[in-house]
């Protein structure tokens, strides 16, 4: 009874092993990177992710929770697809424009806390990780005064994603900047 049961147990393990997808391995033995494909169906699931995994970094860091703001979300889905036509990650468009100015534009009035950017084919969480293990990046996720988080991305054709995240304040006014009263000689 104990040698078929031990037999049945090998036979079982044999066929779960050769069913098993594997991953494709490169030459220096690690998976190969697979294309992270975002569809339309997956943007909310993204964002939320996001959101969730963000709120769960910042609980751990005695941080209040941010909500999504869907101004702040346009605005980083602007930079986003900016960013992509400019070929380079970087914190302004391509007239120039900064952050604050991408946040007026979209008729956000609170203030801006952070933004973080990244050039990239991994996930969404793949690049929060990023960002938490560098101290600039981790200092915007995890800023106390931040409530509302705007959030998003855009895929080229061939994969890389450029994701952008804003942090801001509802509470708290922007800080415009005003024309200066001295005329310049």
């Amino acid at each position: 009874m104990l040698r078929r049961s031990f037999i049945l147990g090998l036979m079982a393990m044999g066929l779960t092993a050769c069913g098993a997808p594997q991953a494709p391995v490169g030459p220096d033995g690690l998976p190969v990177r697979q294309v992270y494909r975002i569809s339309e169906q997956d943007s909310d699931s993204v964002q939320f992710r996001m959101l969730d995994g963000l709120n769960a970094l910042r609980e751990a860091a005695g941080a209040r929770p941010v909500r999504l703001n869907a101004q702040l979300n346009a605005a980083a889905a602007t930079h986003s697809r900016d960013m992509s036509v400019q070929n380079r990650p970087w914190h302004f468009g391509s007239d120039g424009s900064s952050p604050i100015d991408r946040l007026r534009r979209v008729g956000y009035g609170g203030q801006l806390r952070g933004e973080n950017i990244s050039e990239t084919y991994e996930t969404e969480l793949e690049t929060l990780a990023a960002w938490m293990q560098n101290p600039a990046t981790r200092d915007v996720l995890l800023d106390p005064k931040a409530n509302e988080l705007g959030f998003s991305w855009f895929q080229e054709t061939n994969g890389k994603i450029w994701w952008t995240l804003i942090l801001a304040n509802s509470e708290e006014r922007a800080i415009i900047a005003q024309e200066n009263p001295v005329p310049l000689q």
